[in-house]
């Protein structure tokens, strides 16, 4: 073997871009619209109208949910390409909503530091358990929220029109 010779070696994507996680602002209300839209856009045809309008929101409805949940950015090359938002909906009990991953960066590590990142803040506050919805058409999300050891509840309710899965995750447990 020539010891010049170069050696494939595992990269983490993060590590090669320069990713930034930080609290949203009214400043990136374009931004984070860009990127529920561009991230749920494959599911249009598997949404109802309702269900796919309450998902990529608008302006006024993200700032309805900047005023009551924690909404995060990830940003590379200054451009918003990951948000997650989270709350805590009980004492002791957060909720997720909204995680979106533009396209592009879906894979590289993104939505990951994005979960950490809200489920940190979350324990911050006290909670000790975090769930979140998801529909059945996103069924990579679902291996996405197992693998990072969420389990369904066995709740399931109307999210217009469609079935809403819940998940769960026991802060405690990890």
């Amino acid at each position: 073997m020539n010891p010049n010779a170069s050696q494939a070696v595992d990269v983490d994507p993060i590590q090669i871009m320069q990713l930034t996680i930080r609290p949203a602002s009214r400043f990136d209300t374009e931004g984070i619209l860009n990127c529920l839209s561009s991230a749920f856009e494959p599911y249009r045809n598997r949404y109802t109208p309702a269900a796919f309008t309450d998902t990529i929101l608008d302006a006024e409805l993200l700032v309805a949910r900047m005023q009551v949940m924690r909404v995060l950015v990830a940003i590379v090359d200054s451009k918003i390409v990951g948000t997650v938002a989270g709350g805590v909906s009980t004492p002791g009990e957060g909720h997720l909503r909204g995680m979106a991953v533009v396209p592009a960066y879906k894979g590289t590590g993104v939505a990951s530091r994005l979960l950490t990142t809200i489920e940190e803040w979350l324990a911050a506050q006290g909670c000790e358990r975090i769930t979140l919805d998801t529909t059945f058409p996103l069924e990579a999300a679902m291996k996405f929220y197992e693998k990072h050891g969420y389990s369904k509840s066995g709740r399931l309710s109307d999210f217009f029109g469609m079935p809403l899965i819940e998940y769960v995750k026991n802060l405690r447990d990890t």
